[in-house]
């Protein structure tokens, strides 16, 4: 026996399930239309909210970066220094944002797993939305403080739990996603804040598919309720409307100033490159000077999702651009997939563990990029294929 038997048998366990991720590749730049294995598709896939990622001015402001600077930063920034490139974008950041300060990281992920465990440790406690990323839960699990979840988007719940448990421990940390990826729902953070009021703890939330879609020209969710100096953390990130990658911690000096003595991935891992720290300028920038591109995404999306319930597909509580089709069984979702593909859309089925069992979908990720002919086609693709697998 083969000591990769088990690796062997767990893959063809998912591949019978419906469940395994077959990874196409994309032979364009992100837009409204891409080339996907050698084929062009509509593209309903893509987190590329606000169509950023290859918009012409990013690209020029990346390109003169590196014929300034270089393309590496060489080490981590505690033992190479630090560009400033990197302390603009941050600069900047923390005035887009209205916070005190914000330091950035390498992508949003190593954002949350740098936080949590600078913020909580043993003996303390965290009080954590039972929907929270992946991300997040790395965080909480790294950090080794006690993780106690509490019902989604519900500031009742939480207010039980810190009600019950808060005084067995030494500190707390309340967290949230501020967009729920999947379903496209929006954390009720007014709420949620004078929970954590009443009881005097930490509050941190991911705005991560808010950023750049909520609030004032993209300003994110605590902007969106207006709770700008109230939320202790806000983490972000530069991989989804901005079009390019990188993560952000905004909020307090004092946090921004403790994660850059105890933020694991900013001590040991390098910062980001200069063209992308250049090509977020760039993204700030076109935010700033202008609404419209975050008021067509929403058009957009009102659009797309209104037609989508007249035809007779579940989308879900979405109360965002984020669009869940959903089908219930993984199988299901990957013929959907599939039929769609074949139709001329990309739109990557979705299932557990990214989602709970039965609640397969396809996640139709509308953007600005889009234009309504690009939508109507979409449209009539699903509902061909709705009808033709028996789904509406």
């Amino acid at each position: 026996m083969s000591k990769f038997d088990w690796i062997k048998e767990e893959i063809e366990g998912l591949q019978n399930a419906g469940l395994y991720t077959n990874i196409r590749t994309l032979g364009s730049a992100q837009g409204a239309w891409l080339m996907v294995d050698g084929k062009k598709v509509l593209n309903f896939c893509s987190n590329n909210y606000l169509g950023l990622a290859n918009h012409p001015k990013i690209a020029a402001a990346a390109k003169a970066a590196i014929d300034e600077y270089g393309v590496g930063p060489g080490a981590v920034r505690t033992i190479a220094g630090t560009m400033g490139l990197h302390t603009k974008l941050e600069d900047r950041l923390a005035e887009f944002k209205k916070v005190e300060a914000v330091v950035t990281f390498q992508s949003g992920f190593n954002a949350n797993t740098a936080t949590i465990p600078a913020l909580v440790g043993k003996g303390d406690v965290i009080f954590s939305d039972r929907l929270n990323h992946a991300s997040i839960i790395d965080g909480c699990r790294l950090s080794g403080a006690k993780i106690i979840p509490y019902e989604h988007n519900s500031a009742a719940s939480l207010d039980e739990a810190l009600k019950e448990h808060l005084s067995s421990y030494r500190r707390a940390l309340v967290v949230t996603d501020g967009v729920f990826s999947m379903d496209g729902d929006v954390a009720p953070l007014d709420k949620l804040y004078e929970v954590t009021q009443k009881y005097d703890v930490l509050l941190m939330v991911d705005d991560a598919h808010g950023e750049g879609v909520l609030g004032h020209g993209g300003r994110g969710i605590v902007d969106h309720f207006g709770l700008h100096g109230k939320v202790d953390v806000e983490i972000g990130t530069m991989s989804k409307a901005f079009g390019v990658v990188g993560g952000i911690v905004a909020g307090k000096q004092v946090i921004i100033d403790w994660l850059k003595q105890r933020g694991r991935p900013f001590l040991f891992s390098s910062a980001m490159t200069v063209p992308d720290a250049a090509a977020c300028l760039a993204a700030v920038d076109l935010l700033e000077e202008s609404t419209e591109l975050v008021d067509k995404l929403w058009s957009n999306a009102k659009y797309f999702q209104s037609e989508m319930k007249a035809l007779g597909f579940d989308t879900g509580k979405t109360e965002t651009p984020i669009t869940p089709v959903i089908l219930g069984e993984a199988t299901l979702a990957q013929q959907f997939s599939k039929a769609l593909y074949e139709a001329g859309v990309f739109g990557t089925a979705i299932a557990f563990p990214t989602v709970p069992q039965g609640t397969a979908r396809i996640r139709v990720m509308i953007s600005a990029a889009h234009e309504k002919e690009d939508l109507d086609k979409g449209l009539e693709i699903f509902a061909e294929v709705g009808k033709k697998l028996g789904v509406i």
